[in-house]
């Protein structure tokens, strides 16, 4: 369920925050990695599973960007957004919010849910973004996603994620909502009609479920989770001063 999203990125706020930790333990190498070589000796891919329904995702985002801006090889560096679902059988539409729903979830009262969320938004307001956690309309992100691979397809990928995340956490847009996504996909400087067109159809589901599978053989378990060069990974919205110190060891390691 989208709760579980919750859970999960208030146990990575927990992790985030632990002090102490060095880069190194955030580097983490993936499943046979030890054999992988780097597609290209001159770009380093950097591929980062996420959800725009996940608060997280988008501080990990934020995060992540400020330590690109002061890498010092980021201009060989190529980010591939991946889909990935916190609940792939969610609703169009919950009759919930996003307090009901964690009453429902753990009991208590509407208080205490608020109270859950506080420290999540508060994490939000670090990296400048001002999370709406009232006006957010909790439902599928499935169609979002097909419209991010969409927009991939037209070079508009990392425009398609920043929109899609900004009208779910701080306008509290429908997202599920094909006309409420048309509208966006025009925004950001796709063709509206041909955003409606696709969306009307099953387009891009097979990209959407390939990138899903995609993250099981990967060893995805919660996102945001970001691979590198498919040998290592880090997972969790860190602190960019530990993304600076991954993308510095793993280009070291290249």
């Amino acid at each position: 369920m989208i709760i579980n999203g919750i859970r999960q990125t208030l146990a990575v706020l927990s992790l985030a925050m632990l002090p102490g930790m060095t880069s190194a333990q955030f580097l983490q190498p993936l499943p046979g990695a030890a054999a992988a070589r780097p597609s290209s000796t001159t770009t380093m891919t950097i591929e980062i599973w996420s959800d725009v329904v996940c608060p997280f995702c988008y501080i990990g985002k934020r995060e992540f960007e400020s330590a690109l801006q002061r890498f010092e090889h980021r201009d060989k560096v190529k980010v591939v957004w991946k889909s990935f679902e916190l609940d792939p059988n969610a609703p169009e539409r919950s009759e919930y919010d996003m307090y009901g729903m964690l009453v429902s979830k753990y009991g208590g009262t509407r208080e205490d849910a608020k109270a859950r969320v506080q420290g999540v938004v508060q994490r939000a307001k670090t990296v400048g973004l001002d999370y709406q956690m009232d006006k957010a309309i909790i439902g599928s992100s499935f169609h979002a996603h097909r419209l991010i691979q969409f927009a991939k397809a037209k070079g508009k990928g990392a425009e398609a994620e920043e929109r899609l995340f900004r009208a779910y956490f701080i306008e509290g847009k429908h997202i599920a909502d094909k006309t409420v996504l048309a509208q966006l996909a025009g925004e950001i400087g796709l063709d509206k009609a041909e955003a409606e067109q696709m969306l009307a159809s099953t387009a891009y589901t097979d990209a959407v479920r390939a990138d899903e599978r995609e993250a099981q053989q990967v060893g995805v378990r919660g996102v945001p989770f970001f691979v590198i060069d498919r040998k290592y990974g880090v997972s969790g919205a860190q602190q960019s001063a530990h993304f600076l110190g991954a993308l510095e060891q793993a280009w070291k390691e290249r």
